[in-house]
């Protein structure tokens, strides 16, 4: 009776039911009744309204499945839920995947680590499904905190541990693509789902990568078994979750890496940092890089006051990503990188500094580890700034090479650079060094157009400055930076090292016809060049490498920009060269003098085989091997050896051993050269560079009272015998009237001293000053009454000369005193 009242019930229940009963066996390890469920596929296919109830009433017996520890039935019921998702996709499977989640939040929240796979199983199965219509009330939070978890599992058994972080890897993966694909972005994009996603990835990237690293490098895995692998699951997933992400949620997917990198104490070392921001540049969008490297920069503010090796990591991670960056779309970022870097520059000098003077009484050992540490951020930032520059196109290279030289300190000077104010001379000459060698990465391998694009006068000028400065280190970077915008054709290897090149043609140098902006640029800014390799060979402190890179200038000017004209100023500049070795006015000491001995004779070996006037070869050969033979020292050969015996005096009277201007003037005038202007010795010009430089100036006193005649004809002497009246004092000291008369007097003047002999000049200057001092005198004696003793004298002199004194006297005259 009572199997009878059963069967009566059974047969009253709803269809949907019995149906889903009867893909249950009574032994569940017989499986999924296979007939049983094609026959429960075709009725929720025809009748799509009863998916709902279908689905609720597979959650009810799932539920008391799971409760009751029946692990086989939830399986059954899993898999049919599995196939019943992938044959309906009728609107009306909404309801339905309500169940379904509730069921996979079941399976998830078990503590079986079975049922936890098969629920993230059949949750991806799901995810992979392209619904009709988006779900805009459906939201992941529970899922997306389950499989973070997930991710973190320390189960005791490294089987099960490592395939429940497998399965919440590949659930993560699921909630992305899940909630892309239904346009909830907005979602899933948020900083409280991105805080558990991205640091549960990474932290599955750095726990195998760790245990790799112990066990050294693997080998190359198969496919299948490299899917297994929790770090490269992990991998891939963050390298989709990143390509999924647009401009609006960038930023929310970046920032959640900073804070595992700094939770972890992963930037010293920071290998893990690079890799992991490597495949962040690489996985993004070319155009959202600059994002990337705003958040870096905008991180490195954050932890400017952390320890040098965090910073320096920090810096290298940046390196790394602009060097990604700078191949594609790097938007408005340019200066503010540079901008950035050199703000910590600034503070990794006063960090440095600051230690320094903290333990300078106290005698602690740490300060030397300090100071190199802060050595390492200052490197990695000049690397930084270099290597970001030097792959930035042209037109943007010149801006950045503006952009660094404008931030060089000067000592004595206000501008935009880097306030030296509070640093002293040991800040901000580290600072100008530092500065100078990432300038020398940013300009390496530029090629200009034209010199003047490569050598803008606003960027020449503060280029040269430093050329001045007492120290070596400073010039040599400055000499290497103008061989970097010189060298067009590639030549300055084959000119490595100074040395009398027996045969410069084979060399092979390469060299183009000299183009007329470059013919104009050498008329404006020549002298400039010459000036600052004449007084870069003046300096005490000058070693060989100085000797070889001021060389290497004068070679590479010769190649890429000596017409005839030129190369007459640059043999006049060789013989000036040699006259301050020889004449010694500023006492260099004996190396330094035959250093700039073999430097000339070097360098007029290759100019007179570059222009190939065979008596100037001649010349210059003769030369060479007299002083091989009587005055090796005068040669780069020997006098940079590392042990060379230097003379005690140099004589000026053995002509044999000098280049003379009389010989050279003649086998270049055989040629068809201009020859007029070797006559006139080469002055350097004077400008204010001298005093910001803290130079001694090349003349230093230039207190001219006389105006000198440049002619020595008639005219000139007819009025130097014009009559002085007094009307004429009266208007040569009425500054007001004359003043810029005043002004062209001492521009020729100065002109005069530069370009004229010496002797010339200081004959002139006492022929000047005797013929008014008779003609004063005779005024004086009829009209002014002779005072008993002088009140001043008036001296002439240039440089250090003083040629002749006149006495001042009061004159009758109320108020009026001739000077």
């Amino acid at each position: 009776l009572s199997a009878g009242v059963c069967c009566c019930c059974a047969a009253l229940r709803p269809r949907y039911k019995r149906l889903v009963d009867n893909i249950f066996p009574e032994d569940p390890k017989d499986g999924l009744v296979k007939a049983d469920m094609e026959k429960l596929t075709f009725y929720a296919v025809s009748a799509p309204e009863k998916l709902d109830r279908i689905g609720a009433y597979l959650a009810e017996r799932l539920s008391r499945d799971v409760v009751r520890h029946r692990y086989g039935y939830v399986l059954i019921a899993m898999e049919a839920l599995d196939q019943l998702l992938m044959a309906c996709h009728s609107q009306s499977i909404k309801p339905f995947v309500e169940s379904f989640l509730h069921m996979v939040a079941k399976l998830l929240e078990s503590g079986e680590p079975k049922l936890q796979i098969l629920g993230t199983n059949s949750f991806v199965k799901f995810a992979n499904i392209e619904e009709d219509t988006p779900s805009y009330h459906r939201r992941y939070d529970f899922f997306v905190s389950r499989f973070s978890a997930m991710c973190h599992s320390c189960d005791p058994d490294p089987e099960i541990q490592n395939g429940i972080r497998i399965a919440g890897i590949r659930g993560i993966q699921g909630v992305v693509r899940k909630a892309v694909n239904d346009e909830l972005r907005a979602t899933i994009w948020e900083p409280q789902h991105m805080d558990k996603i991205v640091p549960s990835l990474l932290f599955n990237m750095h726990k195998i990568e760790d245990v790799d690293s112990r066990t050294g490098p693997p080998s190359s895995p198969a496919a299948g078994v490299k899917e297994e692998n929790p770090s490269v699951l992990a991998e891939n997933c963050f390298r989709e979750l990143l390509g999924r992400a647009t401009y609006g949620n960038m930023n929310n997917a970046v920032r959640p890496v900073f804070a595992h990198l700094d939770h972890h104490r992963l930037w010293d070392p920071n290998e893990f940092a690079v890799s992991c921001f490597k495949i962040i540049m690489y996985s993004i969008q070319a155009q959202y890089s600059h994002h990337v490297i705003q958040e870096i920069l905008g991180h490195l503010d954050v932890r400017k006051r952390d320890s040098p090796r965090v910073r320096a990591g920090i810096i290298q991670v940046l390196l790394e990503a602009v060097a990604i960056a700078a191949k594609g779309s790097i938007g408005p970022t340019v200066l503010e990188v540079f901008n950035t870097l050199l703000k910590h520059l600034r503070i990794s000098v006063d960090f440095e500094l600051g230690d320094r003077r903290s333990s300078a009484g106290s005698g602690t050992l740490s300060t030397s580890s300090k100071e190199s540490d802060e050595r390492i951020v200052q490197n990695a930032i000049i690397q930084t700034i270099g290597f970001f520059g030097s792959n930035l196109p042209d037109y943007q290279r010149s801006e950045i090479m503006m952009f660094i030289m404008s931030k060089v300190p000067v000592l004595g000077t206000t501008s935009k650079s880097l306030d030296p104010s509070n640093l002293g001379d040991l800040g901000t000459r580290r600072i100008q060094i530092m500065l100078l060698r990432s300038l020398l990465m940013v300009t390496s391998g530029y090629k200009g157009t034209t010199i003047s694009n490569a050598l803008p006068a606003p960027f020449l000028d503060p280029l040269l400055s430093p050329s001045l400065m007492e120290d070596s280190e400073l010039r040599q970077l400055v000499l290497e930076i103008l061989h970097n915008l010189i060298d067009r054709h590639d030549n300055r290897a084959k000119l490595r090292g100074i040395r009398i090149i027996p045969d410069v043609s084979d060399l092979k140098i390469k060299r183009d016809k000299i183009s007329r902006q470059d013919v104009s640029f050498m008329k404006k800014h020549g002298q400039q060049l010459y000036r600052h390799i004449y007084l870069g060979c003046k300096e005490e402190d000058n070693v060989q490498k100085n000797f070889e890179l001021l060389f290497t200038s004068l070679a590479l000017t010769t190649i890429e920009l000596a017409n005839e004209e030129v190369v007459i100023d640059l043999i006049r500049l060789a013989i000036a060269l040699q006259d301050i070795a020889i004449i010694n006015e500023d006492n260099l000491p004996m190396f330094n003098r035959c250093g700039v001995m073999a430097l000339v004779a070097a360098y007029l070996n290759f100019l007179s085989q570059m222009i190939a006037v065979p008596a100037f070869c001649q010349h210059v050969s003769k030369v060479i091997e007299t002083r091989s033979v009587e005055a090796a020292y005068f040669l780069p050969e020997t006098i940079f050896k590392d042990k060379c015996d230097l003379p005690k005096s140099l004589e000026k009277d053995e002509k044999d051993l000098f280049f003379l201007t009389n010989k050279i003037a003649e086998s270049l005038g055989g040629s068809g050269y201009n020859v007029e202007r070797l006559s006139v010795p080469y002055v350097p010009q004077v400008t204010d560079e001298d005093r910001l430089s803290r130079r001694k100036s090349i003349v230093d006193t230039v207190s001219i009272q006389v105006d000198i005649l440049s002619g020595n004809g008639s005219e000139d002497k007819i009025d130097n015998t014009e009559e002085i009246t007094f009307e004429a004092l009266k208007k040569a000291i009425d500054n007001n009237g004359l003043e810029e008369q005043e002004k062209e007097k001492r521009r020729l003047v100065i002109e005069k001293f530069q370009k004229a002999p010496f002797e010339e000049i200081a004959a002139q200057c006492e022929t000047k000053a005797n013929m008014l001092h008779d003609r004063l005198a005779q005024i004086l004696e009829l009209t002014i009454r002779p005072p008993p003793s002088p009140s001043g004298t008036m001296t002439i002199t240039s440089g250090h000369a003083h040629y002749h004194s006149v006495p001042v006297y009061e004159m009758k005259f109320p108020d009026l005193c001739v000077y």
